[in-house]
């Protein structure tokens, strides 16, 4: 049975973007790990309003994490390895490695990220769009 699009009215126009956004976020699988937290930071005097994504990273260094921006998604990497001279009596932590992705909206930007207390905050700004308003000129053919 095919799946009837969310976007097909004749007033949505070029909307497609973003039917294929959805479907991205729909068919994304994650096993919660590591588990985070996306707030939403007021507009000071020298900040713009913006979101923070916030990952519990512990046990992760600067140098096993990565950050990139891929074709509109933010993607966050974690990769441990194992230390193969340790010889453990009990191991309860294991070396892991993840891959977060989110979906950022048309003219997202990453302003940084900081890793503190093995929470490994990213700060996110959507500048304002200046608001445009264009005339179209009405061409009278015979």
């Amino acid at each position: 049975m095919s799946r009837m699009p969310v976007f097909n009215s004749p007033f949505l126009i070029g909307f497609d973007d973003i039917e294929r956004a959805l479907d991205q976020v729909a068919k994304a699988t994650s096993d919660g790990y590591p588990p985070y937290n996306i707030e939403r930071l007021t507009r000071t005097e020298d900040q713009p309003e913006r979101l923070r994504i916030t990952l519990a990273v512990a046990g992760f260094t600067q140098d096993q994490l990565e950050i990139t921006v891929e074709e509109r998604q933010l993607v966050i990497r974690g990769r441990q390895q194992d230390d193969k001279t340790r010889q453990f009596l009990h191991r309860g932590i294991a070396a892991r490695q993840f891959q977060r992705a989110f979906l950022l909206a048309e003219g997202m930007q990453v302003l940084g990220a900081d890793l503190v207390n093995g929470l490994l905050s990213v700060d996110l700004v959507r500048p304002e769009p200046q608001r445009i308003i264009k005339k179209i000129d009405i061409a009278v053919r015979d």
